[in-house]
């Protein structure tokens, strides 16, 4: 494990120790509709039962659990075994099966290809340097036709400062910086405190989705932004850099050569 790895590790089981922001399990009126809880956009078409589902990145007893309530065969990867403790925590609570996989979301070489239908990234590749790492490892697993959604940070929300002057919310940052992001005060709510951040354009966020094998089907800026709230509160700062974007990809072409059948792989 890198330095990185495992600076972001530690960062993220304090945050579980800490109940902070992005800990929290999911609640009990989101298994009334546990589908709907974790596809805002129906991207699912409302049905995943019997999908291969990998929630990559995702630990913390949300994403995961709700898949399975629905009817889908889970697999959750993240590099914090705390969060993941969540995971199994919770399904242990409802009855359910998932199985946990700790490692980095660049590295899946654990994993089969051509293992999952679908593919669930909440944001989480601000945490790595190389984003295309990521997708690469995610086009090898998702079977051909496969669904990837993931979440990522706005590159103009992690440039901006936190604070607003009497211009607004200045861009602070270079669009093209290289390396991690300097450290965020505590209750900063647009970054993660004690974590190590690095900025993607979006040559790299979608040129490089494209590039790894995948089709852009739709893209989703969600709303967070109230020019009503107190200015340098989340909703404010929303409304002048939005912080995330939601993307739906499908996977093209094969991942086994000379057209061979991929092997599933039953967790």
């Amino acid at each position: 494990m890198n330095h990185i790895h495992e600076h972001n590790r530690r960062a993220w089981d304090e945050r579980v120790r800490r109940n902070e922001w992005h800990t929290e399990t999911a609640r009990e009126k989101d298994f009334l509709n546990p589908l709907a809880a974790v596809d805002d956009c129906g991207w699912f078409g409302g049905n995943v039962r019997g999908q291969r589902v990998l929630c990559l990145a995702a630990g913390g007893g949300k994403h995961s659990v709700l898949f399975a309530a629905a009817g889908a065969v889970v697999t959750v990867v993240d590099l914090s075994p705390q969060m993941l403790e969540l995971d199994r925590r919770l399904t242990a609570e409802r009855g359910l099966r998932v199985q946990t996989v700790e490692a980095s979301m660049d590295d899946l070489s654990m994993l089969p290809a051509a293992a999952f239908d679908a593919v669930v990234q909440p944001v989480s590749t601000c945490y790595v340097p190389d984003v295309s790492a990521v997708y690469r490892e995610v086009a090898r697993v998702t079977a051909p036709g496969g669904l990837y959604i993931s979440q990522h940070k706005q590159p103009a929300s992690l440039q901006a400062e936190v604070l607003p002057s009497g211009r607004g919310y200045v861009l602070s940052e270079s669009y093209y910086r290289s390396g991690p992001l300097p450290p965020v005060i505590e209750g900063c709510l647009h970054r993660e405190a004690g974590t190590m951040e690095f900025l993607h354009r979006w040559e790299e966020l979608i040129g490089g989705l494209c590039r790894a094998g995948f089709v852009l089907e739709d893209l989703v800026e969600p709303r967070h932004g109230d020019l009503r709230s107190e200015p340098g509160t989340f909703k404010h700062r929303s409304a002048f850099a939005p912080p995330f974007v939601t993307l739906k990809a499908r996977r093209v072409g094969g991942s086994e050569p000379d057209g061979a059948k991929p092997k599933l792989w039953t967790p």
